[in-house]
């Protein structure tokens, strides 16, 4: 469970980045529409032709999916030397690859496949950096990254013989993934078309399980946060195939000049947009905000509002949750399980009142991909959708503010012997520690100082056995779980947003820095 957990974080990696690509294309199909933008934005004009150069470089992550999942897991997942694996994972996967594409050339009739066709003219077929290859999506990038890091782990530290020492770490990798890559391929050739029809059947499930799948994928999709496995119900929506495609969200952007055009519901045009849980970031996230000010007490409240207030943002306007959720994950388990519950069928509600799109990020995300570019014909569904949401935004306030203050929960500001609100300076740090700061030298950063009060916390360098991280967490293996401190430590002071222990594997919820707090952390161990 806990490799399941750590590869699941893993994913983000590579995520991270489509909110940003999907922005692009979004704002470039807007100012291409002549529709929303007039004649300036005809065929033929300079308007269009730069704004058709911007769209194209946006394409590119959603274009080349598998290589970003491929490169993006080592860079988690490998527990030395990131870069030789990823270049590992890289070469072998276009090994595999290669291989498939050869043996459908070869024996096209046994496996059902005729290359000679063209790629254009066959289903389930894709061309992946020049290689004409089974289409097998982001499942066979993840795959065969999983498979390369793994041969990496245990293979890279080798030693070889002196006389063949030359393909000792990085060849020696290659060279046992190019040839674990011929039985393989064989296997994938021989099974991947009959899955690929299996996943085909998918489509009709989503379409008709209605609104019991959509609240079921939007409580499991919260509930499962606190773990790392969130990623596992989305990803294979939004960017695997497992209804359309080549993913929901790439269709959908794709769609977006048609759907924008079109007078037809947005349900009728896109009847698998349910992908709906950006609304629960949004107006959820800020019901609890709200709540959480509410309910502290008027001499806190405003050192709770520099906490609240940038956690709530992120949330609302990024699609970060974790900030602000983390804050009471921890001391009150079952106000989340409130949030998922209510935030499920604030969505649910949505999409029965003809809510549908990508709406999977922040208000940045959804603003560029859904309301901006498609409002001029489908208003009505965002005004219902906006209507609905404030409606919970309320609905919420009341109860979230009424349990934190019936049950007197804990949270930041509501003890009383609550320190400053803010991160422990360098000073901070010394004076509280003394010697142990022998690692921090006078341009110590907020980085290494937290770094190595969590170092602390998880049982000094002797007890890492590896880290990596995802959007928000700093995910530790330790060797003796009893080393870690409880989670009063990591929370003290704000240093993180808390920890959660599952045997030897610690998560230490850190925040959107965590990839410098990482950097800093792997330097000491």
């Amino acid at each position: 469970m806990n490799a399941i957990k750590r590869f699941g974080s893993a994913m983000i990696v590579p995520v991270l980045l489509f909110a940003f690509f999907g922005i692009v294309v979004g704002f470039a199909t807007l100012f291409k529409n002549p529709n929303i933008m007039g004649d300036i934005a005809n065929e033929g004009t300079m308007w269009f032709k730069i704004w058709s150069i911007i769209e194209a470089g946006g394409w590119t992550i959603f274009d080349h999916m598998e290589l970003a999942f491929v490169i993006g897991l080592p860079i988690s997942l490998a527990k030395k030397a990131q870069g030789r694996a990823t270049l590992a994972a890289l070469m072998i996967y276009l090994v595999f690859n290669n291989f498939i594409n050869s043996i459908l050339t070869l024996w096209p009739k046994t496996f059902g496949v005729d290359l000679s066709k063209g790629v254009e003219n066959l289903t389930g077929v894709k061309e992946i950096a020049g290689i004409e290859t089974l289409d097998t999506s982001i499942i066979g990038a993840i795959f065969i990254s999983a498979i390369v890091i793994w041969i990496h782990n245990r293979f890279y530290d080798k030693k070889l013989p002196e006389m063949v020492g030359i393909f000792q770490g990085l060849p020696f990798v290659v060279i046992i993934g190019f040839f674990v890559m011929i039985p393989i391929a064989f296997i994938v050739c021989t099974v991947w078309p009959t899955v690929q029809t299996g996943i085909a059947s998918l489509q009709g499930v989503m379409l008709h399980s209605g609104f019991v799948g959509v609240w079921l994928f939007h409580f499991l999709e919260r509930i499962l946060i606190p773990t790392g496995l969130h990623h596992f119900i989305y990803t294979p929506f939004e960017y695997g195939p497992a209804v359309v495609n080549g993913g929901l969200k790439p269709y959908w952007i794709e769609h977006l000049t048609e759907f924008s055009n079109s007078t037809k519901s947005l349900k009728e045009l896109y009847p698998y947009g349910f992908l709906l849980q950006g609304n629960i970031k949004m107006f959820g996230c800020l019901g609890i905000a709200l709540a959480m000010y509410a309910s502290t007490p008027k001499e806190n409240k405003k050192k709770v509002l520099a906490l609240v207030l940038p956690a709530g943002l992120t949330a609302i306007f990024a699609g970060i949750t974790e900030p602000l959720e983390f804050t009471f994950l921890f001391i009150a388990p079952y106000l989340f399980l409130i949030h998922a519950l209510l935030g499920a069928t604030m969505v649910t509600i949505m999409y029965l009142f003809g809510v549908v799109g990508i709406q999977g990020g922040g208000a940045i995300e959804l603003a560029a991909i859904n309301w901006i570019p498609l409002f001029s014909n489908h208003g009505s569904t965002y005004v219902a959708q906006f209507i609905i949401g404030i409606i919970f935004v309320v609905i919420y306030f009341f109860v979230f503010k009424f349990i934190i203050e019936k049950f007197n929960i804990p949270l930041p500001g509501r003890v009383a012997d609550d320190g400053d609100a803010k991160l422990y300076t360098k000073d901070d740090y010394k004076s509280k520690k003394g010697s142990a700061d022998t690692h921090l030298d006078n341009n110590a950063s907020e980085y290494d100082t937290r770094a190595i009060y969590f170092l602390e916390g998880l049982g000094g360098k002797e007890n890492i056995k590896d880290v990596t991280n995802c959007a928000t967490r700093l995910r530790v293996t330790v060797y003796d779980a009893d080393l870690v401190k409880d989670n009063d430590y990591f929370t003290h002071n704000q240093m993180a947003h808390g920890v959660a222990k599952s045997g030897t594997n610690v998560q230490v919820i850190v925040g959107l820095s965590v990839p410098q707090v990482r950097d800093s952390f792997e330097t000491m161990i």
